[in-house]
Protein backbone atom coordinates (compact mmCIF):
# COMPACT_ATOMS: atom_id res chain seq x y z
CA UNK A 1 0.00 0.00 0.00
CA UNK A 2 1.21 3.28 -0.93
CA UNK A 3 0.64 6.55 0.47
CA UNK A 4 0.83 9.78 -1.26
CA UNK A 5 1.54 13.10 0.72
CA UNK A 6 -1.39 14.96 1.29
CA UNK A 7 -1.61 18.19 -0.62
CA UNK A 8 -0.21 21.61 0.52
CA UNK A 9 -2.35 23.99 0.91
CA UNK A 10 -1.99 26.64 -2.10
CA UNK A 11 -1.75 30.03 -0.06
CA UNK A 12 0.03 33.00 -2.21
CA UNK A 13 -0.89 35.87 -4.42
CA UNK A 14 -3.34 34.26 -6.69
CA UNK A 15 -6.16 34.50 -3.70
CA UNK A 16 -5.34 38.44 -2.44
CA UNK A 17 -5.05 39.60 -5.80
CA UNK A 18 -8.52 37.94 -6.72
CA UNK A 19 -10.17 39.47 -3.69
CA UNK A 20 -8.28 42.94 -4.29
CA UNK A 21 -9.81 42.92 -7.90
CA UNK A 22 -12.86 42.25 -6.45
CA UNK A 23 -13.13 44.61 -4.16
CA UNK A 24 -11.76 47.41 -6.69
CA UNK A 25 -14.39 46.19 -9.00
CA UNK A 26 -17.27 46.15 -6.22
CA UNK A 27 -16.08 49.94 -5.49
CA UNK A 28 -16.25 50.83 -9.19
CA UNK A 29 -19.76 49.16 -9.23
CA UNK A 30 -21.36 51.02 -6.48
CA UNK A 31 -20.86 54.69 -8.10
CA UNK A 32 -23.13 53.87 -10.78
CA UNK A 33 -25.87 52.70 -11.79
CA UNK A 34 -24.64 49.16 -12.61
CA UNK A 35 -27.49 47.06 -12.45
CA UNK A 36 -30.02 49.46 -14.22
CA UNK A 37 -27.16 49.00 -17.34
CA UNK A 38 -27.42 45.34 -16.81
CA UNK A 39 -31.39 44.94 -17.13
CA UNK A 40 -30.99 47.58 -19.74
CA UNK A 41 -28.34 45.43 -21.61
CA UNK A 42 -30.38 42.73 -21.46
CA UNK A 43 -33.35 43.68 -23.04
CA UNK A 44 -31.63 45.35 -25.94
CA UNK A 45 -30.01 42.06 -26.58
CA UNK A 46 -33.35 40.06 -26.44
CA UNK A 47 -35.15 42.92 -28.42
CA UNK A 48 -32.01 42.58 -31.00
CA UNK A 49 -31.52 38.77 -31.27
CA UNK A 50 -34.89 37.32 -30.77
CA UNK A 51 -36.20 38.56 -34.02
CA UNK A 52 -32.50 37.30 -35.54
CA UNK A 53 -33.38 35.17 -38.97
CA UNK A 54 -31.40 34.68 -42.65
CA UNK A 55 -30.83 37.69 -44.24
CA UNK A 56 -33.67 36.44 -46.94
CA UNK A 57 -36.04 36.73 -43.88
CA UNK A 58 -34.95 39.81 -42.73
CA UNK A 59 -35.41 41.45 -46.24
CA UNK A 60 -38.86 39.91 -46.40
CA UNK A 61 -39.73 41.88 -43.56
CA UNK A 62 -38.27 45.14 -45.04
CA UNK A 63 -37.90 47.90 -42.60
CA UNK A 64 -40.29 46.94 -40.07
CA UNK A 65 -37.34 43.94 -39.05
CA UNK A 66 -34.20 46.43 -39.39
CA UNK A 67 -36.67 48.83 -37.02
CA UNK A 68 -36.50 46.21 -34.62
CA UNK A 69 -33.29 45.60 -34.58
CA UNK A 70 -32.35 49.11 -34.48
CA UNK A 71 -34.26 49.48 -31.15
CA UNK A 72 -32.16 46.73 -29.86
CA UNK A 73 -28.74 48.30 -30.75
CA UNK A 74 -29.96 51.76 -29.12
CA UNK A 75 -31.00 50.01 -26.07
CA UNK A 76 -27.78 48.74 -26.18
CA UNK A 77 -26.16 51.81 -26.32
CA UNK A 78 -27.82 53.31 -23.65
CA UNK A 79 -27.00 50.53 -21.69
CA UNK A 80 -23.26 51.04 -21.95
CA UNK A 81 -23.75 55.10 -22.19
CA UNK A 82 -25.42 54.37 -18.63
CA UNK A 83 -22.38 52.11 -17.45
CA UNK A 84 -19.80 54.94 -18.83
CA UNK A 85 -20.93 58.26 -18.03
CA UNK A 86 -23.10 57.82 -15.10
CA UNK A 87 -24.10 61.72 -15.10
CA UNK A 88 -26.02 61.27 -18.28
CA UNK A 89 -28.42 58.85 -16.72
CA UNK A 90 -31.80 60.81 -16.73
CA UNK A 91 -31.28 61.04 -20.69
CA UNK A 92 -29.89 57.36 -20.85
CA UNK A 93 -32.99 55.98 -18.86
CA UNK A 94 -35.71 57.72 -20.41
CA UNK A 95 -34.16 57.65 -23.83
CA UNK A 96 -34.32 53.44 -22.82
CA UNK A 97 -38.09 53.49 -21.54
CA UNK A 98 -38.61 55.13 -24.82
CA UNK A 99 -36.70 52.23 -26.95
CA UNK A 100 -38.28 49.82 -24.80
CA UNK A 101 -42.08 50.78 -25.30
CA UNK A 102 -41.61 51.32 -29.25
CA UNK A 103 -39.39 47.96 -29.36
CA UNK A 104 -43.30 46.12 -28.64
CA UNK A 105 -44.67 47.63 -32.03
CA UNK A 106 -41.74 47.00 -33.91
CA UNK A 107 -39.99 44.03 -32.65
CA UNK A 108 -42.15 40.72 -32.18
CA UNK A 109 -44.36 42.06 -29.26
CA UNK A 110 -40.97 43.52 -27.97
CA UNK A 111 -38.99 40.77 -28.02
CA UNK A 112 -42.11 38.53 -26.40
CA UNK A 113 -42.41 41.43 -23.65
CA UNK A 114 -39.51 40.03 -22.00
CA UNK A 115 -37.03 42.51 -23.84
CA UNK A 116 -39.44 45.61 -23.28
CA UNK A 117 -39.75 44.85 -19.62
CA UNK A 118 -36.48 44.49 -19.13
CA UNK A 119 -35.62 47.92 -21.24
CA UNK A 120 -38.39 49.92 -19.42
CA UNK A 121 -36.89 48.32 -15.96
CA UNK A 122 -33.31 49.34 -16.56
CA UNK A 123 -34.24 52.73 -17.89
CA UNK A 124 -36.49 53.58 -15.02
CA UNK A 125 -33.55 52.07 -12.67
CA UNK A 126 -31.46 54.38 -13.96
CA UNK A 127 -33.57 57.43 -13.78
CA UNK A 128 -33.69 56.84 -10.00
CA UNK A 129 -30.56 55.81 -9.15
CA UNK A 130 -28.73 58.54 -6.95
CA UNK A 131 -25.04 58.41 -6.23
CA UNK A 132 -23.72 57.99 -2.72
CA UNK A 133 -22.89 60.77 -0.32
CA UNK A 134 -19.44 60.17 0.93
CA UNK A 135 -19.37 59.10 4.72
CA UNK A 136 -17.35 61.61 6.35
CA UNK A 137 -19.47 64.33 5.45
CA UNK A 138 -23.05 65.06 6.95
CA UNK A 139 -25.62 66.53 5.16
CA UNK A 140 -27.99 69.74 5.47
CA UNK A 141 -25.22 72.52 4.06
CA UNK A 142 -28.06 74.89 3.01
CA UNK A 143 -29.94 74.77 5.76
CA UNK A 144 -27.52 74.51 8.57
CA UNK A 145 -28.14 77.10 11.14
CA UNK A 146 -25.02 79.42 12.48
CA UNK A 147 -24.86 80.08 15.69
CA UNK A 148 -25.05 84.11 16.51
CA UNK A 149 -22.96 85.90 18.77
CA UNK A 150 -23.97 87.09 22.02
CA UNK A 151 -24.84 90.06 22.30
CA UNK A 152 -27.84 92.37 22.09
CA UNK A 153 -29.90 91.77 18.50
CA UNK A 154 -28.62 93.50 15.74
CA UNK A 155 -30.84 96.93 14.90
CA UNK A 156 -32.40 96.92 11.92
CA UNK A 157 -31.10 100.00 9.63
CA UNK A 158 -33.31 103.25 9.59
CA UNK A 159 -34.40 104.15 6.52
CA UNK A 160 -34.22 108.13 5.86
CA UNK A 161 -37.29 109.82 3.93
CA UNK A 162 -37.47 112.41 1.32
CA UNK A 163 -37.24 115.49 4.10
CA UNK A 164 -40.97 116.02 3.80
CA UNK A 165 -42.95 116.51 7.18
Amino acid sequence: MTTDPPPEPTEGPAPSRQRRARRAFRRWRRTRPFWAALWTGAGGFVVFFLPMAPLGKILQLGVGGIAGMAGGVVLMAMAALILLMPGQRHTAGVLAVIAGVASFPLSNLGGLFVGMFLSVLGGSMAFAWLPEKPAGRSGGGLLRRTRRPAGPPPVPPVSVGSGSV
